[in-house]
């Protein structure tokens, strides 16, 4: 049973019978009891507020006297839903003193547009968006046993102890044996910090790293979370354009605190920086002090060729600082990633961490660490790729089938198409159209840094979408693109 919100005088004059009677209806009228349920028994309430079963008794006799409840025989008593709606609208008219958006900070990042999702994008038959995954990939069985495991001893320690600021030390052992040396980096304990998803680490970053009048570079068009992130410091952000190669980089970087890349496949467009230009970044950023920050979001999901060494492989000084995560390929909704930079760089934010959460949740760390020592980790990460490969050749394939404009071929990896429609298309009308034939897609026009940015670029996530969905929902976009572009109604 909720605890009540409303206490019992004992000293007013209010008959206690009353006041129960005004405890059930404050619970009814904010949500604590309702109709799916039934109100707690006489004996509970009795309990509860220490008075006799008699007084409550009394109290439900007056409500369902007047139809606030009702009673169902051998089941209990019942929120009336036909009186909720005039219970909820007595307690909403009871309006704030405080003005709270005058008391609200403001921020630099208010006019920018944010990402929108779909809470209920798994209602949808075919979604194609990105940041989500498809739920029947989960190893569901082992992470459960992981998680079971992990509250057995030796590791119910590191799963239920306050750690501080300290993360667990099996899961750093192994994302430096096992995760990191497939994209070439060396790390030693001391240069690894856990995150709750790489956006932690970004803001940690920004917290730590940036202030007012700091420049930092961002790919145009990029991520747009990292755009708000770094605003909100007080940070200048500027844009720097991305070519078939990547990003296109300045003669210096003379000026610009941080640059901010995503060299493995761009967000969005999931083009990979090419080797020379990693090469000339590297020396750009150490002639003009410049912290790089690689953001390897989704490494894993490359589909053909060799991987691209990361940046931070090809760094002599040690200073990029690389994010990786465990969103893409696991889920999101466990937030987990985890950052490596210079020793002196992860104290700091270890600190700076402890004062936001703490450290993540110890329980989920040491069983993400069982999985991956368990081996089960890696045997799903290469039945998903195989997976997403498939969804990647489909998507590629039925883009140029079906949507009607002539198309470049897209690279080879990620978790999302980046498509460039003719001039004349609309991505935000597009959206809106195919949602309300059941197909997700996502505008492009927000990624881009510029003031008045295109709005014929969209794109299609295949990481969540059901594989058997993909060439149906494919055939209704193209024919929703097309009837916008002949100029057709809804």
């Amino acid at each position: 049973m909720p605890r009540t919100l409303v206490e019992i005088d004992r000293d007013s004059s209010e008959p206690l019978y009353r006041q129960v009677r005004r405890v059930i209806e404050h619970g009814i009228a904010t949500g604590i009891f309702n109709s799916r349920r039934r109100l707690p028994s006489s004996r509970e309430l009795s309990v509860e507020l220490s008075v006799s079963r008699n007084t409550i008794n009394l109290a439900y006799q007056e409500l369902l006297t007047e139809g606030l409840v009702i009673s169902h025989e051998r089941s209990g008593i019942f929120v009336n839903p036909d009186m909720l709606a005039a219970a909820e609208a007595e307690v909403r008219a009871t309006g704030s003193v405080i003005d709270w958006s005058s008391r609200m900070r403001r921020y630099a990042d208010d006019s920018i547009a944010d990402v929108e999702k779909n809470e209920d994008w798994h209602a949808y038959p075919f979604p194609f968006i990105a940041g989500q995954v498809d739920v029947g990939s989960f190893p569901t069985t082992a992470w459960v046993r992981c998680l079971r495991d992990a509250l057995y001893r030796p590791h119910i320690f590191a799963s239920l102890q306050d750690s501080i600021g300290a993360d667990d030390p099996l899961l750093i052992d192994l994302i430096r044996r096992q995760i990191l040396p497939a994209r070439g980096i060396e790390a030693r304990p001391q240069e690894i910090l856990i995150t709750i998803g790489s956006q932690q680490g970004l803001d940690l970053l920004g917290r730590t790293l940036l202030g007012p009048h700091q420049r930092v570079g961002l790919e145009n068009p990029g991520y747009l979370d990292a755009r708000h992130i770094f605003l909100r410091t007080g940070a200048q952000v500027y844009g720097i354009d991305v070519d078939e190669r990547g990003l296109r980089l300045p003669e210096s970087f003379s000026g610009t605190a941080m640059v901010y890349v995503t060299p493995s496949h761009h967000h969005p467009t999931n083009v990979t920086l090419s080797m020379e230009r990693r090469h000339h970044l590297l020396g750009l950023a150490a002639a003009s002090g410049t912290v790089v920050v690689e953001d390897d979001y989704d490494s894993e999901f490359r589909y053909m060729g060799s991987p691209s060494p990361s940046l931070k492989a090809l760094d002599t000084s040690g200073d990029v600082v690389y994010l990786g995560t465990f969103s893409k390929f696991l889920a999101p909704g466990l937030r987990m990633g985890f950052l490596v930079g210079p020793e002196e760089l992860v104290a700091e934010l270890r600190r700076v961490r402890r004062y936001q959460v703490r450290h993540p949740p110890g329980h989920t760390q040491r069983a993400l660490a069982l999985l991956i020592d368990s081996g089960d980790y890696h045997r799903a990460l290469r039945r998903h790729r195989l997976q997403m490969k498939k969804r990647w050749e489909m998507v590629s394939q039925l883009a140029h089938r079906h949507l009607p404009w002539p198309q470049d071929a897209y690279p080879p990896g990620g978790v999302s198409l980046w498509v460039k429609g003719p001039p004349e298309l609309d991505s935000v009308e597009l959206v809106r159209r195919a949602e309300q034939r059941g197909v997700l897609i996502e505008r492009g026009d927000i990624f881009f840094l510029n003031p008045d940015p295109p709005r014929n670029f969209f794109r299609i996530g295949y990481g969540a979408i059901p594989t058997r969905s993909v060439a149906e929902g494919m055939a209704i976009l193209g024919d929703v693109a097309q009837s916008l572009l002949a100029g057709g109604t809804d």
